[in-house]
């Protein structure tokens, strides 16, 4: 595939997850990527394992961001895609959600994507123009218990991504955001943890369910009843990286297995579900 042959993409977060998928499907698409994240050991495995590269990287630090692209002006000249991908998540009841548990989840996931932004600007103007190109969640569409820090985030991730898409379309600069919905686990199995909550049996087999098999889980919660893959959302993220999507700007594309089309339930007598 060449759909981004000759382009420079950083991808935040890009040490496991979605974030490793998007590298890979990336590099796969013809593109350079350097990963950016604090997950070292996993970072520098996902870079050997998809002919990347890997750079230290705290969203939160303004000053990092300021050397990873000098590091990228004086290695590679360029810049043309950025995914700002890395985010954590805190699930607790609102009245019991500290300040400083939302203030942690907002610094990482909303004012990491506007450091990014902010940084990488002048590389991508230099360049000719670019695309960046936002993960946000079905979160930046609708709420769900528990997550008012990371529902917030998001939201607010998304009307940056507009006001990106306002102020620079006039430097050919396009920007986009993915929302997934029902993919992996393991950032949510890790918030549990953090809160010392268990993860719920009935959810945990949920998010089990083999891709390739087919199988299925009764009651599914989606019209396509499977969990997402990272695959899944990372050709998301190529098409808004690609000049496939050259007139895409400030548009949000929910990947949620139909999650959001509306009221999935049974009408006994009429349509199952199954």
């Amino acid at each position: 595939m060449s759909r981004l042959a000759g382009k420079v993409a950083i991808v935040t977060g890009g040490a496991r997850g979605t974030g490793a998928g998007i590298v890979e499907a990336f590099v796969e698409a013809g593109a350079t990527v350097i990963i950016a994240d604090v997950l070292d050991d996993r970072g520098q495995v996902t870079a050997v394992a998809t002919n990347s590269a890997y750079r230290h990287l705290d969203v939160t630090d303004e000053a990092a961001w300021i050397a990873l692209v000098d590091h990228v002006r004086s290695v590679h000249g360029r810049l043309d895609v950025l995914v700002n991908n890395a985010a954590i998540l805190h699930l607790q009841a609102l009245v019991d959600t500290s300040v400083e548990d939302f203030d942690r989840v907002l610094r990482v996931n909303t004012i990491g994507p506007f450091l990014g932004i902010k940084a990488c600007l002048p590389l991508l103007i230099d360049s000719g123009g670019g695309s960046i190109v936002n993960i946000g969640s079905v979160d930046s569409i609708s709420g769900t218990p528990c997550t008012s820090a990371y529902t917030s985030s998001k939201f607010a991730l998304r009307g940056l991504t507009k006001v990106v898409a306002i102020e620079h379309g006039k430097h050919n600069i396009r920007c986009n955001i993915v929302c997934p919905g029902g993919g992996s686990a393991e950032m949510v199995m890790e918030a549990f943890a953090r809160t010392g909550a268990a993860f719920p049996a009935g959810e945990a087999a949920r998010r089990e369910v083999s891709v390739d098999s087919g199988a299925k889980v009764p009651p599914p919660d989606r019209p396509i009843a499977r969990r997402g893959t990272a695959a899944d959302f990372a050709m998301a993220a190529v098409y808004f990286a690609s000049d496939e999507s050259s007139f895409c700007s400030g548009t949000e594309l929910v990947i949620d297995g139909g999650f959001h089309s509306g009221q999935f339930v049974d009408v006994p007598g009429l349509w199952m579900r199954q």
